[in-house]
């Protein structure tokens, strides 16, 4: 169309007499100049917009979004069936200045002031921090070494079809551990050396000289449950060392799905505020996201494998365990703090997912020291709704308990320590 337009403006130019091509031809080729620019440009412009209107009707279609992928969510497949996935664990960086002797425990509270909510209370794990020891790791290491000889498979127990889970699992810690703690483990090319108790453990002969799981336990100081899927879509408990656990025995719980366990145990608001959650997450869970949670209970004796208080660990069926048969008010040196640092994460290869449950015990005359504790810890205690102190055994010692932390919180108001109201901890410390 331009070269159209510039061919019969020349023909008119041309046309024109000798003085108006003299005085006009330089303004009407400036004029026919211009109106070709102007048509250039506006062809240009559409043809631009064209394209780009194509492109947002078929954005949705064509490409990518942003939204962030999530990596949790475990890929279709049937239930009861895991694909393996390459996955290896990050290198743990070196703790060197870890002693076996003078490393304390860290001080978990994972208590707040009221109100008291029931969940699940998942956050990530940092893969350095997935096993803890400390300078308790020698007691816990003989009661459990002590344990694994009296009760054998009541606290120890891999069933076949959890074989390789479980081998995956020691496994694991025999390459964590070394990492980790140089100053306690060496590798070794068939396993693992202590260097504190001078134990060498070989997992790769076969067959192995014990359960794997309970090779597994005397290495941590936690206790270890293994949960796989089967067909039907439960998770099942069919691998763990549970030596230490004060409230619960493996024996009872071994085999059981996990709705089962909890609902066994009437685990306050399990059905109404938990199981859904818990279900999902199973399901979803992935090798690269570990978490992490806590929780707390209290304890009326100083004992760390098994809570007496609550009835005979070893007796039979007709013999009661629970809070009703334990002592009420007993004196405040007879109450301890029961906390539990829980890790889960999904092994890569065998597809179970692994408990790791870390208990730290100590005196409550001990911990109520601590500024802010005994008035957050009152609060938290109170808070409980029925369901919750029926299961925490409120009831059995809530007189002494409240009356001493009550005591050590006014004191340590009139000191200048706290305020009235108290403080709040940064979770879960």
């Amino acid at each position: 169309m331009a070269s159209r337009f510039l061919s019969i403006s020349k023909q008119h130019v041309e046309s024109f007499s000798p003085f108006v091509s003299i005085a006009f031809k330089p303004i009407v080729y400036g004029i026919v100049l211009a109106l070709l620019f102007t048509c250039l440009v506006v062809a240009k412009l559409s043809k631009h917009k064209r394209p780009t209107a194509r492109r947002q009707h078929s954005l949705d279609l064509e490409k990518p979004t942003s939204r962030k992928i999530d990596t949790s969510k475990a890929p279709e497949s049937s239930s009861g069936v895991w694909t393996p996935v390459i996955f290896k664990r990050p290198s743990a960086p070196p703790l060197l200045d870890w002693d076996v002797h003078t490393t304390e425990p860290l001080p978990y509270r994972p208590f707040k002031h009221g109100p008291y909510h029931i969940t699940m209370g998942l956050r990530t794990m940092q893969w350095d921090e997935w096993i803890e020891l400390d300078n308790h790791f020698l007691k816990f290491h003989a009661d459990k070494t002590r344990r694994i000889e009296e009760k054998g498979d009541k606290c120890c127990r891999t069933a076949p079809e959890a074989m390789d889970g479980a081998i995956e699992l020691l496994e694991e810690l025999c390459d964590y551990l070394p990492q980790r703690y140089p100053t306690l483990y060496t590798k070794t090319p068939s396993g693992i050396h202590n260097l504190a108790t001078n134990e060498t453990f070989n997992i790769t002969q076969r067959p192995l000289p014990e359960d794997p799981m309970a090779t597994a336990g005397r290495l941590v100081q936690d206790d270890l449950a293994i949960m796989f899927e089967r067909p039907d879509g439960q998770y099942y408990l069919l691998a763990g060392t549970i030596l230490l656990a004060g409230f619960w025995r493996l024996a009872d719980k071994f085999g059981m799905p996990l709705s089962e366990i909890h609902t066994s145990a009437d685990v306050p608001g399990f059905k109404t505020k938990l199981e859904k959650g818990m279900m999902n997450f199973f399901r979803r869970v992935q090798p690269q996201s570990p978490v992490l949670r806590n929780n707390y209970f209290l304890q009326v004796d100083d004992e760390l494998a098994w809570s007496s208080s609550i009835g005979p660990e070893d007796g039979n069926h007709s013999q009661t365990v629970g809070w009703g048969t334990a002592e009420k008010n007993r004196a405040i040196e007879n109450h301890y703090f029961r906390s539990e640092r829980q890790s889960l994460r999904r092994l890569p290869r065998s597809g179970g997912v692994v408990f790791t449950i870390r208990t730290y015990f100590e005196p409550i005359t001990k911990i109520a020291k601590e500024p802010g504790v005994p008035g957050r810890l009152a609060s938290a205690v109170r808070s409980w709704g029925n369901d919750v102190a029926k299961y925490k055994g409120r009831e059995r010692y809530q007189d002494v308990l409240l009356e001493y932390l009550d005591g050590e919180h006014r004191s340590q108001v009139e000191e200048g320590l706290v305020g009235e109201d108290g403080e709040e901890g940064k979770y879960p410390f």
